[in-house]
């Protein structure tokens, strides 16, 4: 038998879902751990989701739609931007995709070609640079040093050294919940498109933020593409449902390579998430639970030993410098689970370089799974 191996598979492991892995072992051999690893809501989707998915399963008719989306989905993304941005958003621009990691493949399938030179900010969500590798794209990961963000000096600077094609940043960002301040998103931009660098703007934590209101980067600029999802502020993981606004030169392109690809998003998925947009007051509950954990996180982690190596602004994560405590944050991790039954993030997931001084914790769950993560966690550093 004869197995061929692509070197697009060899690109660096999920170190998150690995200590996920790990943790429901544990769990599943009576062993109670808290998780602050991954990046999900412990909440449920709002109710009017979920009744609306089980009405169109009772009705049965679930099947192919469009590649670019159920119009009625289209429409109430057209309508969220201009409730929440004041943005006047046409549907015709408006992609569906199946989660945001399916976006995240359009995009880089419909805008790079192999050997094209894209950015990303390090630390940054892994996906990015795996995806890209896979697709053959140069990844040119730009070291923020302390800074809290990418801003427009950084990409000049990498620009200058070998052209860009694109560059593709998060406001607020996976691992650090850093936000770019309005101004210097519209500085990032323009300096962007003075260079001819395509840009690409992960919004899916927007709504997340509690320190500034949202600016999307479609305000700055209608030729940016900007990626979005309902599983994190709208409690929809498992759905698998995202979309994209696209400039409308790159709307067939993407609707071309999504046929072949995922032919449509889950049509079940799609109906029920136009309930979302509805369900404002029952997520703002769960937000204001996260602004507790992260009040809570914010003093209790430098108190332990965890300085922040980032503002908190949004998201739902606290990523710190653990270098009081070790150099090698993958066996700091492995160990604080086995032995403290807590579960979180070695950086080395969002930077292969400086990774293994820092750690991502996520505070997504209850407030009393925070009191008690951290409790754990200070009986075992003594």
């Amino acid at each position: 038998m004869v197995v061929s191996l692509s070197r697009r598979g060899e690109v660096e492991p999920f170190h998150a879902m690995d200590i996920l892995a790990e943790a429901n072992r544990l769990k599943a051999s009576g062993i109670p751990v808290v998780s602050m690893a991954v990046g999900q809501p412990s909440d449920p989707a709002p109710a009017g989701v979920r009744q609306a998915a089980a009405h169109a399963l009772k009705m049965g008719l679930i099947g192919y739609t469009d590649a670019l989306g159920l119009a009625g989905l289209r429409k109430a993304i057209a309508e969220h931007y201009g409730d929440h941005y004041g943005l006047d958003v046409p549907p015709s621009r408006i992609a569906v995709t199946t989660g945001s990691s399916a976006a995240f493949n359009l995009a880089f399938l419909a805008m790079f070609d192999p050997g094209d030179r894209v950015a990303i900010a390090a630390p940054g969500y892994p996906a990015y640079r795996n995806i890209m590798a896979a697709l053959g794209i140069e990844i040119v990961e730009i070291e923020l040093d302390g800074a809290a963000y990418l801003h427009a000096g950084h990409l000049e600077a990498a620009h200058r050294q070998k052209p860009l094609k694109g560059v593709l940043f998060a406001s607020p960002a996976n691992p650090t919940g850093a936000v770019i301040p309005a101004a210097e998103l519209s500085a990032l931009i323009k300096t962007a498109q003075e260079l001819g660098i395509a840009v690409i703007s992960d919004e899916i934590y927007h709504r997340l933020a509690y320190t500034a209101p949202d600016t999307t980067a479609l305000a700055r600029s209608p030729d940016v593409t900007v990626i979005n999802s309902f599983s994190k502020y709208y409690c929809m993981t498992g759905w698998r449902i995202g979309w994209m606004v696209l400039p409308e030169e790159l709307v067939r392109p993407v609707e071309r390579i999504a046929q072949s690809l995922y032919i449509s998003p889950p049509e079940l998925s799609q109906i029920a998430a136009i309930e979302a947009f509805k369900a404002t007051g029952e997520l703002e509950v769960v937000k204001a639970r996260y602004a507790g954990n992260r009040e809570l996180l914010m003093q209790r982690l430098p108190e332990l030993g965890f300085a922040l190596a980032a503002p908190m602004d949004g998201a739902f994560y606290a990523f710190c410098d653990v270098t009081r405590h070790t150099n090698d944050s993958m066996v700091f991790a492995r160990r604080m689970l086995a032995e403290a039954h807590v579960a979180a993030t070695p950086g080395r997931d969002f930077d292969p370089l400086q990774g293994h001084r820092t750690m991502r914790f996520s505070y997504a769950g209850s407030y009393d799974d925070m009191l008690e993560a951290l409790a754990r966690i200070e009986r075992w550093l003594k």
